[in-house]
Order: C-alpha cells, then sequence, then structure tokens
C-alpha cells in the first residue's frame, strides 16, 4: 500500500501542478525563477520526450497501459521486501499514470519545468517525467544492488570462488 500511496501522492502533485499553468499561465508565457538556468514555461506536447512521435495518441495509450500494468505486476510480485525496487516502481507508476491522465482529457502533455543546463536549452518537462527519470534511476542502482549481492554469493567476500 506504501508503493501506491507514493504513486498518488506524484499523481496528485503532477496533476496540481499542471492544473496551476493551465489555469495561470498563456500558451508559450515564460517566468524566470533562475535567471539563464531555471524558468516555469507553458508548454504542451503532443507526443513523447523531445517531441518525438508527435500525435500518435493510440500508441501512448497502449503501451502506457502495458508499462502500468507490468508496474503494478512487478510492485505485487518482486518489491516486497526490497523498499528501494518499489520505491522505484512507485515513482515510475505516478510518472507514468500522471502523463497517461493528460493524454486522455487533454489529448496532450502539459509540461512547464524548463532548463538551461551548460547554456543547452533542455526540453520542457513536468512533474511526471522528473518521477519517470528518478524511478529509472533507482531502479538501475536497484539492479546494481543486486547485481553485487549475486556476485558476493557466488564468489564470496574475497573474490574466490566456492562451490
Amino acid at each position: 500500500m506504501f508503493y501506491y500511496l507514493i504513486a498518488i501522492f506524484i499523481i496528485l502533485l503532477d496533476q496540481v501542478t499542471k492544473w496551476l499553468i493551465v489555469t495561470k499561465m498563456h500558451l508559450g508565457e515564460s517566468i524566470p525563477i533562475v535567471e539563464d538556468f531555471l524558468y516555469i514555461t507553458s508548454h504542451r506536447n503532443r507526443g513523447a520526450a523531445w517531441g518525438i512521435l508527435q500525435g500518435q495518441m493510440w500508441f501512448f495509450y497502449v503501451i502506457t497501459a502495458i508499462v502500468i500494468i507490468a508496474i503494478i505486476y512487478y510492485i505485487q510480485k518482486e518489491a516486497k521486501g526490497k523498499l528501494l525496487l518499489g520505491v522505484s516502481l512507485a515513482f515510475m507508476l505516478g510518472g507514468a499514470i500522471g502523463n497517461f491522465i493528460d493524454r486522455l482529457i487533454r489529448k496532450e502533455v502539459v509540461d512547464f519545468i524548463h532548463t538551461y543546463i551548460f547554456n543547452y536549452n533542455f526540453p520542457v518537462f513536468n512533474v511526471a517525467d522528473s518521477a519517470l527519470v528518478i524511478g529509472v534511476i533507482l531502479l538501475m542502482i536497484q539492479m546494481l544492488r543486486d547485481e553485487r549481492e549475486t556476485k558476493e554469493k557466488s564468489y564470496g567476500e574475497n573474490g574466490t570462488h566456492h562451490s
């Protein structure tokens, strides 16, 4: 249940921030937070990251539904006793559902976090996108931990193989 509460929190935070952008800002309007680094910019995306696959809503509906089902399955079957795995999946679940809601209701995703990193104009993103990235990073950390534990069990602490 804890993991689903994390996902619900992410969905609510994502949807509230998007609602604020849609209701309080004009499309294309930008508010500087940290000059030359961070802006709140009202932007819409009808595709995926960097605007790829524009207008392919049915593709996103099908893929996102599969991803959501898979994440719920893994939370139920694999996350018991693995806090980091459960949290990573919860972040990915919240992020996937947050953008899915936009695609279903608005037929586009509301983006608003706009950064310039080392003068690179990074694509505008949102809370759901951030949650997905954080979830993937946490999952990679969990996978590295699992791999290390497997090697330690297989080879022992001193690097010699035990049969």
